[in-house]
């Protein structure tokens, strides 16, 4: 029989404000690298996104009644600051004072997440984003602000979503670089800043505000060699030290590994990492591990040419998994994964354990009248719903919580609103605004029982 989870386990939703405020030019918010996209064929601007800066309490109140007691939500920068680095603006202040609020008044537990990508535009345009220390020393006093502001109320924090993106390709798109040749070196300078930022709020709020808890977050990545050929084998491990354990490390008080310090004297970047930065990454740990999981990937070393940066291996190597199911974007459907993540973290590190996103993505219509029937992610959040529970049940995994990704409908972080994850949908598409209505689908209804059951009834 299937054990109840523990009183107080936390149950709820993860968001980013670039896809769901909208509101980009209202309450005193400056402009940041989303404002200036433009829409394209499968993606919309950024302007209005689900535009909860105006129905977030309607929102609320579907969370209310699904049960969820937990939400994590990031602040914009550029809300609260607009230039980055200069004034704050207390309009924009004031606006998530009475956020966290409304959310405390239902019942629900702020998570709050510092930073999403969406870089103020003045920083991405005058230093070239986290590529300067400019940024992080910018980025540091904003998250000092929102510390003081907010910590007395909000007991779970996290510095960056999905960390480790800043040591992938990906860190100069969500990084708020916009200039240069994407170099390795500007790479490796990325992640440093990102990662002494991180530190130094970690700091900062466990001597500021005693009892509240600093995460660290990675989108997990996953990865399988495509066969027992030793290469495939150590491509796939030496991809999981750079792009997971090398994060892990530092956030459970290791320090950077060894491995890719090794690669940073080689390449001779060792003057990015100043000593005394070495200094307070060596006396930092976080309170708990976040990670993001949709899917898993698999490693062939036949498509690496051996020169390759460890931090592009998954450009070249990226194949299909034969064994796994695939959603309409090629995401592969891997609740077994999921188990395995969250056994290793709690095994390895001896931290709670928290999955802050999971969900599949699927292109949906509704017909105005009858809810979606996405019996599709009912049986997608039951299997990893059930997988966590074999983490914690049968491995011993301590775990805090479950967050789903976009339980109401927003853009996806490409900007499509055809990608939808959400138990709610949002009457909206890439470009035709239309009424915005919040519609419970099929899977609300099942997901409201979970919750209330304490996830014995799926």
């Amino acid at each position: 029989m299937r054990k109840t989870l523990p009183a107080g386990f936390l149950w709820g939703n993860s968001v980013s404000s670039m896809q769901t405020e909208g509101a980009w030019n209202e309450g005193g918010k400056g402009m940041s690298v989303y404002d200036v996209r433009e829409a394209s064929e499968f993606a919309s601007d950024w302007k209005v996104a689900t535009d909860s800066y105006h129905r977030y309490r309607e929102d609320f109140d579907l969370m209310q009644d699904l049960g969820m007691n937990c939400y994590r939500f990031q602040i914009a920068w550029s809300r609260v600051c607009p230039q980055g680095d200069g004034e704050f603006n207390e309009e924009g202040i004031a606006f998530y004072d009475r956020f966290i609020d409304d959310l405390l008044a239902r019942g629900i537990e702020p998570m709050v997440c510092l930073y999403h990508f969406d870089m103020p535009l003045a920083l991405a345009q005058q230093y070239n984003g986290f590529a300067d220390r400019h940024v992080q020393d910018a980025f540091v006093r904003y998250g000092k602000k929102m510390i003081d502001c907010f910590g007395s109320r909000v007991k779970f924090w996290l510095t960056f979503n999905e960390q480790n993106i800043y040591h992938m390709p990906g860190a100069f798109q969500v990084g708020g670089y916009l200039n240069g040749g994407k170099t390795l070196r500007e790479l490796y300078q990325i992640q440093h800043h990102v990662m002494m930022s991180h530190v130094l709020l970690t700091h900062y709020l466990h001597e500021t505000q005693p009892g509240r808890l600093m995460g660290g977050m990675l989108a997990h990545q996953l990865i399988y060699p495509a066969t027992c050929k030793p290469r495939d084998v150590f491509c796939a491990t030496q991809y999981d030290e750079f792009l997971n354990q090398n994060l892990l490390r530092v956030f459970a008080g290791q320090g950077y590994s060894p491995e890719v310090l090794a690669v940073v004297d080689r390449e001779g970047f060792r003057d990015i990492y100043r000593d005394e930065d070495m200094a307070q990454i060596a006396r930092v740990k976080n309170d708990f591990m976040a990670f993001s999981y949709y899917a898993s990937k698999t490693l062939d070393s036949d498509a690496i040419s051996p020169d390759t940066p460890v931090n592009y291996y998954l450009q070249q190597g990226d194949k299909a998994n034969p064994y796994l199911d695939a959603t309409e974007w090629g995401w592969q459907i891997d609740p077994l994964g999921f188990r395995a993540i969250i056994t290793r973290y709690y095994n390895n590190w001896r931290l709670p354990v928290f999955p802050i996103e999971n969900g599949i993505g699927v292109i949906e219509e509704w017909d105005g009248v009858n809810p979606i029937d996405d019996d599709y992610r009912i049986a997608y959040h039951r299997d990893h719903i059930q997988a966590m529970q074999d983490a914690m049940f049968i491995d011993g995994a301590q775990v805090i919580g479950y967050l789903g990704w976009g339980l109401i409908d927003i853009l996806s972080s490409q900007g499509d609103m055809r990608k939808r994850y959400g138990v709610v949908y949002v009457n909206r598409e890439n470009h035709e605004l239309k009424d915005m209505k919040r519609v419970p689908k099929k899977s609300y209804h099942w997901l409201q029982q979970v919750i209330r059951s304490n996830g014995r009834d799926m």
